[in-house]
């Protein structure tokens, strides 16, 4: 297939260009930069030149493609509403072009939106339309696309992780630094899904091979990750103290980071392995965070 991939030279975007070279197939990735053409040639895919701010522009990117795998995100999180609404933009301009086609378009979401609102893990088989996270955006934006004619699927994804990048709690352990204390609320028993990710990427491209209208899947390694096991984790890495913060003195210390310190978002893969035959095989989040080197600055 000819892959229209966004987010190709980003944390998961570059892997799942690996992942989708390697499959033999051939891939157009979104760049807005020389640098970043350049590292698409090295690593044998063409370039799209194109930003998030100009959705026709990279619908324009996918006219031609047989697939769109839309991995890319503005991770402001000063302007995460801004960037959710954003990101609903881009998914109906991709899915314009592809409307009433049988070109598969794959677009990312977060694990939490399956929340069954049980205490149970998440799960593929469940849609929370009205889900606390902004980032509900793009999956309805999605769904507005399927219900058109789009051939759309969602992967949803969890803290995805290795040894220099670990989704939300990436910034989490920036917090920490500036605080001088790695902080759990009450207890810590509110849990994280995780996936490393080599294995979030192999999923994509085994769900493309799949194609099928209105999947959803999880790229869940790990169901659930105790915050205070995160913490001390952090808190050995850094050399700082971990400590437990009441529920009521958490938004003082974390602030918009609050909802994420606080929530359980377990989350299963069971229906998506059953699917896909897909199978982790990557070091778990706490093996990254043990071996992660606490003094390299993120770029």
């Amino acid at each position: 297939m000819r892959v229209f991939l966004t987010g190709a030279t980003g944390f998961i975007g570059s892997r799942v260009l690996r992942e989708l070279l390697a499959a033999g197939h051939e891939v157009i990735g979104l760049t807005r930069s020389d640098s970043g053409a350049k590292e698409l040639a090295s690593a044998g895919a063409s370039a799209y030149r194109g930003t998030l701010e100009d959705p026709a522009g990279l619908a324009k990117g996918a006219e031609n493609a047989d697939a769109v795998i839309h991995t890319a995100f503005d991770h402001d999180f000063s302007n995460f509403v801004a960037n959710c609404e954003k990101d609903r933009r881009v998914i109906a301009a991709l899915g314009s072009v592809l409307k009433g086609s049988d070109r598969p378009m794959f677009v990312t979401s977060g694990v939490g939106i399956g929340d069954p609102g049980d205490g149970e893990p998440a799960r593929e088989d469940v849609f929370d339309a009205s889900h606390f996270n902004p980032r509900i955006a793009s999956e309805l934006a999605g769904q507005e696309q399927l219900e058109a004619g789009v051939n759309l699927g969602v992967v949803r994804l969890p803290q995805v992780h290795d040894t220099f990048r670990q989704g939300l709690i990436s910034l989490y352990i920036d917090m920490a630094r500036d605080k001088g204390v790695v902080a759990y609320v009450d207890q810590g028993a509110n849990r994280w899904a995780a996936g490393h990710v080599n294995d979030v990427a192999k999923l994509y491209v085994q769900a493309l091979g799949r194609a099928e209208p209105g999947a959803r899947y999880h790229a869940v390694a790990e169901e659930g990750v105790a915050a205070r096991d995160i913490a001390e984790a952090v808190a050995i890495g850094l050399g700082f103290p971990a400590v437990s913060l009441p529920k009521e003195e958490a938004e003082a210390h974390f602030g918009w980071f609050t909802m994420f310190a606080a929530a359980d978002i377990p989350a299963s893969s069971a229906l998506t392995r059953e699917k896909l035959g897909w199978l982790p095989t990557g070091p778990s989040l706490l093996e990254d965070l043990k071996n992660m080197d606490y003094s390299a600055a993120r770029a």
